[in-house]
């Protein structure tokens, strides 16, 4: 396997220990092919409309005026969207900033699902469990680093995996029946949510484990193409709105980075072998498949349909429209539960990390953050304004 962590809102150059979710991607290559597990450090995400991904873009990203990163814009839309609140609460809580990518839970984030020898689905979450431990740095911490390494996240992973302290992490999956999907009491397949594990606990599947580092960044880092629409047989997908916009996206923009045939590039193909229909292209490099036929069906013998491989139907109902991602409104009562989860000093952190960050914007969007967070609980709205009340008094 090869894997790749990152910051989401900063470009290339930004520093490492920023208040951000990050990246967790994994390349599974298997007998079977490539499975990429492209997810998150966090297990929920700030929205659940796949229109709605580019201009989360915009909004964390830098003005276009100013060419700096705006409070104002940024939180102009998280409060916009009450569905955030539940990654809000977490990117603003103590896990905000990891101490590095040794020391945080990777997620999968979506759900997908599973087909078994007996061609039935389950649904399923995958969580990558750190036994290095959780370990995180406070915003005076993250300042003081920045200061003489910008790269902290980075030089501690190839030190670690350099002196051969291999960092290792738990592969747990929930698992879901497919008919309960109909049932549950939330919609399984938002995003903005995650299953209680007292309702599906995790079961233990793996370990995995980094004890190379890449012999040339460029090569072998840079050049990784991730895309969730690399599964293998047995994964498969679900009606995860957002995941199905990324099943497209992702191809589309490793195309426009990397070329139509990146799948060539050696850290991106197969180790198994491997006989697909992809033809032509720039920067083809090897046979193009001969003389091979490239159509189906074909008199050859050459491209056949394999129908051992079709996966169980899945049953749809509803019209044909433009998606109603408001459905649902139940948008705080897991925001909730996760705050009073905190210790009293855990929740302290996360009132003054809101304030710092909020408190660059105009007083109608801190309002409206904490109205949210108030009818996420009392307590976590009088927080917030309590601090940041302290934060402009000084």
């Amino acid at each position: 396997l090869v894997a790749r962590f990152s910051t989401v809102a900063g470009e290339r150059g930004a520093a490492d220990a920023e208040r951000d979710i990050r990246g967790f991607a994994v390349k599974f290559y298997t007998e079977q092919g490539n499975w990429d597990l492209v997810g998150n450090n966090t297990p929920v995400f700030f929205l659940r409309d796949p229109l709605k991904f580019p201009d989360l873009n915009r909004a964390v990203k830098r003005d276009p005026r100013t060419n700096m990163r705006s409070a104002e814009n940024n939180w102009d839309f998280w409060t916009l969207l009450p569905e955030a609140l539940h990654q809000i609460t977490i990117v603003m809580s103590d896990r905000g900033i990891p101490k590095s990518y040794r020391h945080m839970h990777g997620f999968g984030s979506h759900t997908f699902s599973f087909i078994n020898a007996q061609n039935e689905r389950f649904w399923v979450k995958f969580h990558l469990v750190t036994q290095q431990g959780i370990e995180n740095l406070t915003d005076q911490e993250a300042a003081e680093l920045v200061g003489h390494d910008r790269e902290s996240s980075q030089s501690d992973l190839l030190n670690a995996i350099d002196n051969g302290e291999f960092p290792r992490w738990n592969l747990k999956i929930q698992v879901m029946p497919e008919k309960d999907a109909a049932t549950y009491h939330l919609n399984p397949f938002d995003l903005t949510k995650v299953w209680p594990h007292a309702d599906y606990p995790l079961i233990d599947v793996g370990v995995m484990e980094l004890n190379r580092n890449a012999e040339n960044y460029f090569a072998q880092i840079e050049q990784l193409a991730f895309n969730p629409a690399n599964v293998v047989p047995g994964i498969s997908f679900s009606p995860d709105k957002m995941l199905q916009s990324r099943l497209y996206n992702y191809g589309d923009a490793q195309r426009y980075r990397l070329g139509v045939n990146h799948h060539q590039i050696p850290v991106n193909a197969p180790r198994c072998p491997f006989h697909s229909s992809h033809r032509d292209g720039a920067m083809r490099v090897d046979s193009n498949n001969g003389a091979e036929v490239g159509y189906e069906p074909n008199s050859q013998g050459a491209l056949q349909e394999q129908p051992d491989f079709a996966e169980p139907p899945l049953s749809l109902e509803g019209a044909a429209d433009h998606w109603n991602h408001r459905e649902d409104t139940d948008y705080f009562s897991q925001p909730g539960k996760l705050f009073r989860l905190m210790t009293p000093a855990q929740q302290q952190v996360l009132f003054e990390n809101t304030a710092r960050s909020v408190g660059g914007a105009s007083e109608a969007i801190q309002q409206r953050h904490i109205a949210h967070c108030t009818q996420a609980d009392p307590a976590y709205g009088a927080g917030v304004a309590k601090a940041l009340a302290a934060l402009k008094a000084g």
